[in-house]
């Protein structure tokens, strides 16, 4: 196995752990399922189950602050995830249209763009933001 396929699955197991306990769990589970469908169909049903499962236990685990498991969890879905991408490569593409996906959307930055000139004993103070100078 290539090693951005293995950081791939090591980004995806990370990814559906921590998205199983937000209100896109459904979706996630859906596209999981959905690339063991196409490459293991029969196993498919059992992969929906098993993130089921992943889900009940990690709301558990953090309703006793147990942040341990959330790893643990994360490292199993990434040995999941990577053993379907080694058998199965061609659903990389897809694997990678899900991540792109489920992540939210980052807001525009607009972009700030300063200059200045100074001469002799001038000074010049810039900031993108507050700025607070206490000098006489």
């Amino acid at each position: 196995m290539d090693a951005e396929l293995a950081v791939l699955a090591g980004t995806a197991g990370t990814t559906v752990v921590t998205l199983l306990t937000t209100e896109v769990w459904q979706r996630v589970s859906d596209g999981i399922a959905s690339l063991w469908r196409r490459a293991e169909p029969d196993r498919a049903e059992a992969i929906s189950a098993e993130l089921e499962v992943t889900r009940t236990d990690l709301l558990a685990a953090q309703a006793g602050g147990d942040e341990e498991s959330g790893r643990e969890l994360g490292a199993e879905w990434q040995g999941r995830i990577r053993r379907l991408l080694v058998t199965h490569p061609e659903e990389a593409a897809a694997l990678r249209r899900l991540m792109d996906e489920l992540q939210p959307p980052t807001p525009e930055v607009p972009s700030v763009t300063q200059h200045a000139t100074a001469s002799g004993y001038a000074r010049v103070y810039q900031a993108g933001r507050d700025q607070h100078i206490d000098q006489p």
